[in-house]
């Protein structure tokens, strides 16, 4: 009796002890993921910092003062919707927005076709390192510098380029002091310094795709044409969509190009949206209608990113 009566307590001892044995890794396990959140938190605070500082904050009173009138010398008025109303009746709106979209379908169209053909040709021809860097030099240089540099080149009586022009019997292009070449120059300058950066992107995407998909391709007899057609750009399709939105969000935002040559003219011909906010601003000092026109700008990206993703299914993949 006595050997029966403790037989199962020794049992119900082991048991007892494998259970909790096998409850301490899950115990590591939930104290290492918590330390592993307190240092992710950590790293990841400072950035916090700066987006509610910088961003959200910015955004919040921006937002709030497009509902008011609001000069920097005195405290903001609330007039409700004033602001929204009068920028419908703007004259100075509707053209800053139209030589916008002139800006954009420039910038877009040339950077999207040059980068992807500078892409290709990395991709297939050009396997130099130097080579892929060199494409990205423009990109490295500081905006304003740029267009410093393009505006002394395409002076109207100093240019390098006007001189180069007059040497050949061409005449003389006052590119920047025109308003038929003011926006198509703008855009020039800007394909130049992005276009290496969009081949870059670019060039990303090819090197995911498979290569076996090109040898069964060739053993098809697919041309090279037929062969980007059918399988490179399908399959190129997320990279692409990525490319437009930020590109189209960029090209939506330009002003540091403007200001530097032509400062919106000559006559509002390169006044785009972001000059005339500045303008706006800090040249009239009406901040409550220069935050109302932000607030517009951002819900024109907002929508016009959510419906490029959305008909372009920037999300999905062929390879998938």
């Amino acid at each position: 009796m006595t050997t029966l009566t403790k037989q199962p307590g020794k049992a119900s001892g082991r048991s007892g002890g494998n259970h909790g044995r096998k409850l301490q890794p899950a115990k590591r396990s939930m104290t290492s993921r918590l330390g592993d959140l307190k240092i992710a938190l950590f790293f990841i605070f400072p950035a916090v910092i700066g987006f509610v500082a910088f961003f959200l904050v910015p955004t919040i009173r921006g937002i709030y003062l497009s509902f008011t009138e609001y000069s920097i010398l005195g405290e903001p008025t609330w007039i409700g919707i004033k602001n929204y109303t009068a920028i419908f009746a703007d004259e100075l709106f509707w053209n800053a927005m139209g030589v916008t979209l002139q800006y954009v379908g420039l910038n877009i169209g040339f950077q999207t076709v040059i980068a992807l053909g500078l892409a290709l040709l990395m991709h297939r021809v050009a396997k130099s390192t130097f080579v892929r860097g060199a494409l990205l030099l423009p990109f490295l240089v500081a905006n304003v510098i740029v267009a410093l540099l393009w505006f002394w080149m395409l002076d109207y009586q100093l240019g390098i380029v006007n001189e180069v022009m007059s040497w050949v019997g061409l005449p003389r292009v006052a590119f920047f002091g025109s308003e038929q070449w003011a926006i198509p120059t703008i855009a020039f300058v800007n394909v130049w310094r992005h276009m290496g950066y969009t081949a870059l992107l670019i060039f990303a995407g090819l090197q995911s795709i498979p290569n076996h998909l090109y040898e069964v391709a060739n053993l098809d007899g697919a041309s090279p044409t037929r062969t980007f057609w059918s399988v490179t750009m399908p399959l190129l399709r997320p990279v692409l969509v990525l490319v437009l939105v930020v590109t189209v969000i960029g090209s939506f935002q330009v002003f540091d190009t403007v200001a530097v040559t032509t400062n919106g003219g000559p006559v509002n011909a390169s006044r785009v949206i972001q000059m005339y906010i500045y303008q706006k601003a800090f040249g009239e000092s009406d901040f409550g209608y220069a935050s109302a026109l932000s607030v517009i700008l951002f819900v024109i990206l907002a929508l016009v990113a959510f419906v490029q993703m959305k008909f372009l299914k920037g999300n999905e993949s062929d390879l998938d």
